[in-house]
C-alpha cells in the first residue's frame, strides 16, 4: 500500500524511510526522491514559490497515482508526500518513497511516480524571482518523461 499526504509542514525524510521500512523483512529496497525550491529561475533568484491546489483534487489525484504504481510494480509499500503553501529557495517540496523486494521495481516505481506527480497533481506554482510574481507552466520535458509510462 502506498500512503499519499498533502501537507503545509516540512517532513523528516529519515523518518518517513524508517516508519516505512519498520520490521519489515520483506523489504530488499527503498528507493526515495525528494525534490526541493530552486534557488534560481530562468537564471533570476528565486524568492520563494508558492504552491496552491484544491485539497479534495489533489487528494484523490495522488492517490489515482499511487495506485497506478502499485498495480505496476511488486511494491511492498510507500510514501508520497507532496507540499502545499509559501516555500523558500532549500525547502523539500515533494517525497517519494518506494519500498519493494527488489531494486529494479522500487527505482521504477519512484521515476514512474515522479513523471506523473509533475504532470498529473494538480497544483499551481507561483514563483516570485526578480522582484515579480509569475505563474510556472508546464515542461515539456515533463510530459515527454511522464509520457514513457503510457
Amino acid at each position: 500500500m502506498l500512503s499519499t499526504r498533502v501537507q503545509a509542514e516540512p517532513f523528516d525524510t529519515a523518518a518517513e524511510i524508517a516508519a516505512l521500512s519498520a520490521g519489515r523483512t520483506d523489504i530488499g529496497a527503498v528507493v526515495t526522491f525528494t525534490g526541493f525550491v530552486r534557488d534560481l529561475s530562468h537564471g533570476v533568484p528565486v524568492e520563494a514559490m508558492t504552491l496552491d491546489h484544491y485539497p479534495a483534487m489533489t487528494t484523490k489525484a495522488l492517490a489515482a497515482i499511487a495506485a497506478e504504481a502499485a498495480a505496476r510494480w511488486p511494491l511492498q509499500g510507500g510514501t508520497v508526500i507532496h507540499r502545499h503553501g509559501r516555500l523558500l529557495p532549500g525547502d523539500p517540496i515533494v517525497l517519494v518513497a518506494v519500498a519493494s523486494a527488489h531494486r529494479a521495481a522500487a527505482f521504477e516505481a519512484a521515476a514512474f511516480l515522479m513523471d506523473w506527480l509533475k504532470t498529473k497533481a494538480p497544483f499551481w506554482k507561483l514563483e516570485e524571482a526578480g522582484g515579480q510574481a509569475r505563474w510556472v507552466e508546464a515542461q515539456a520535458g515533463d510530459d515527454a518523461a511522464a509520457a514513457r509510462w503510457s
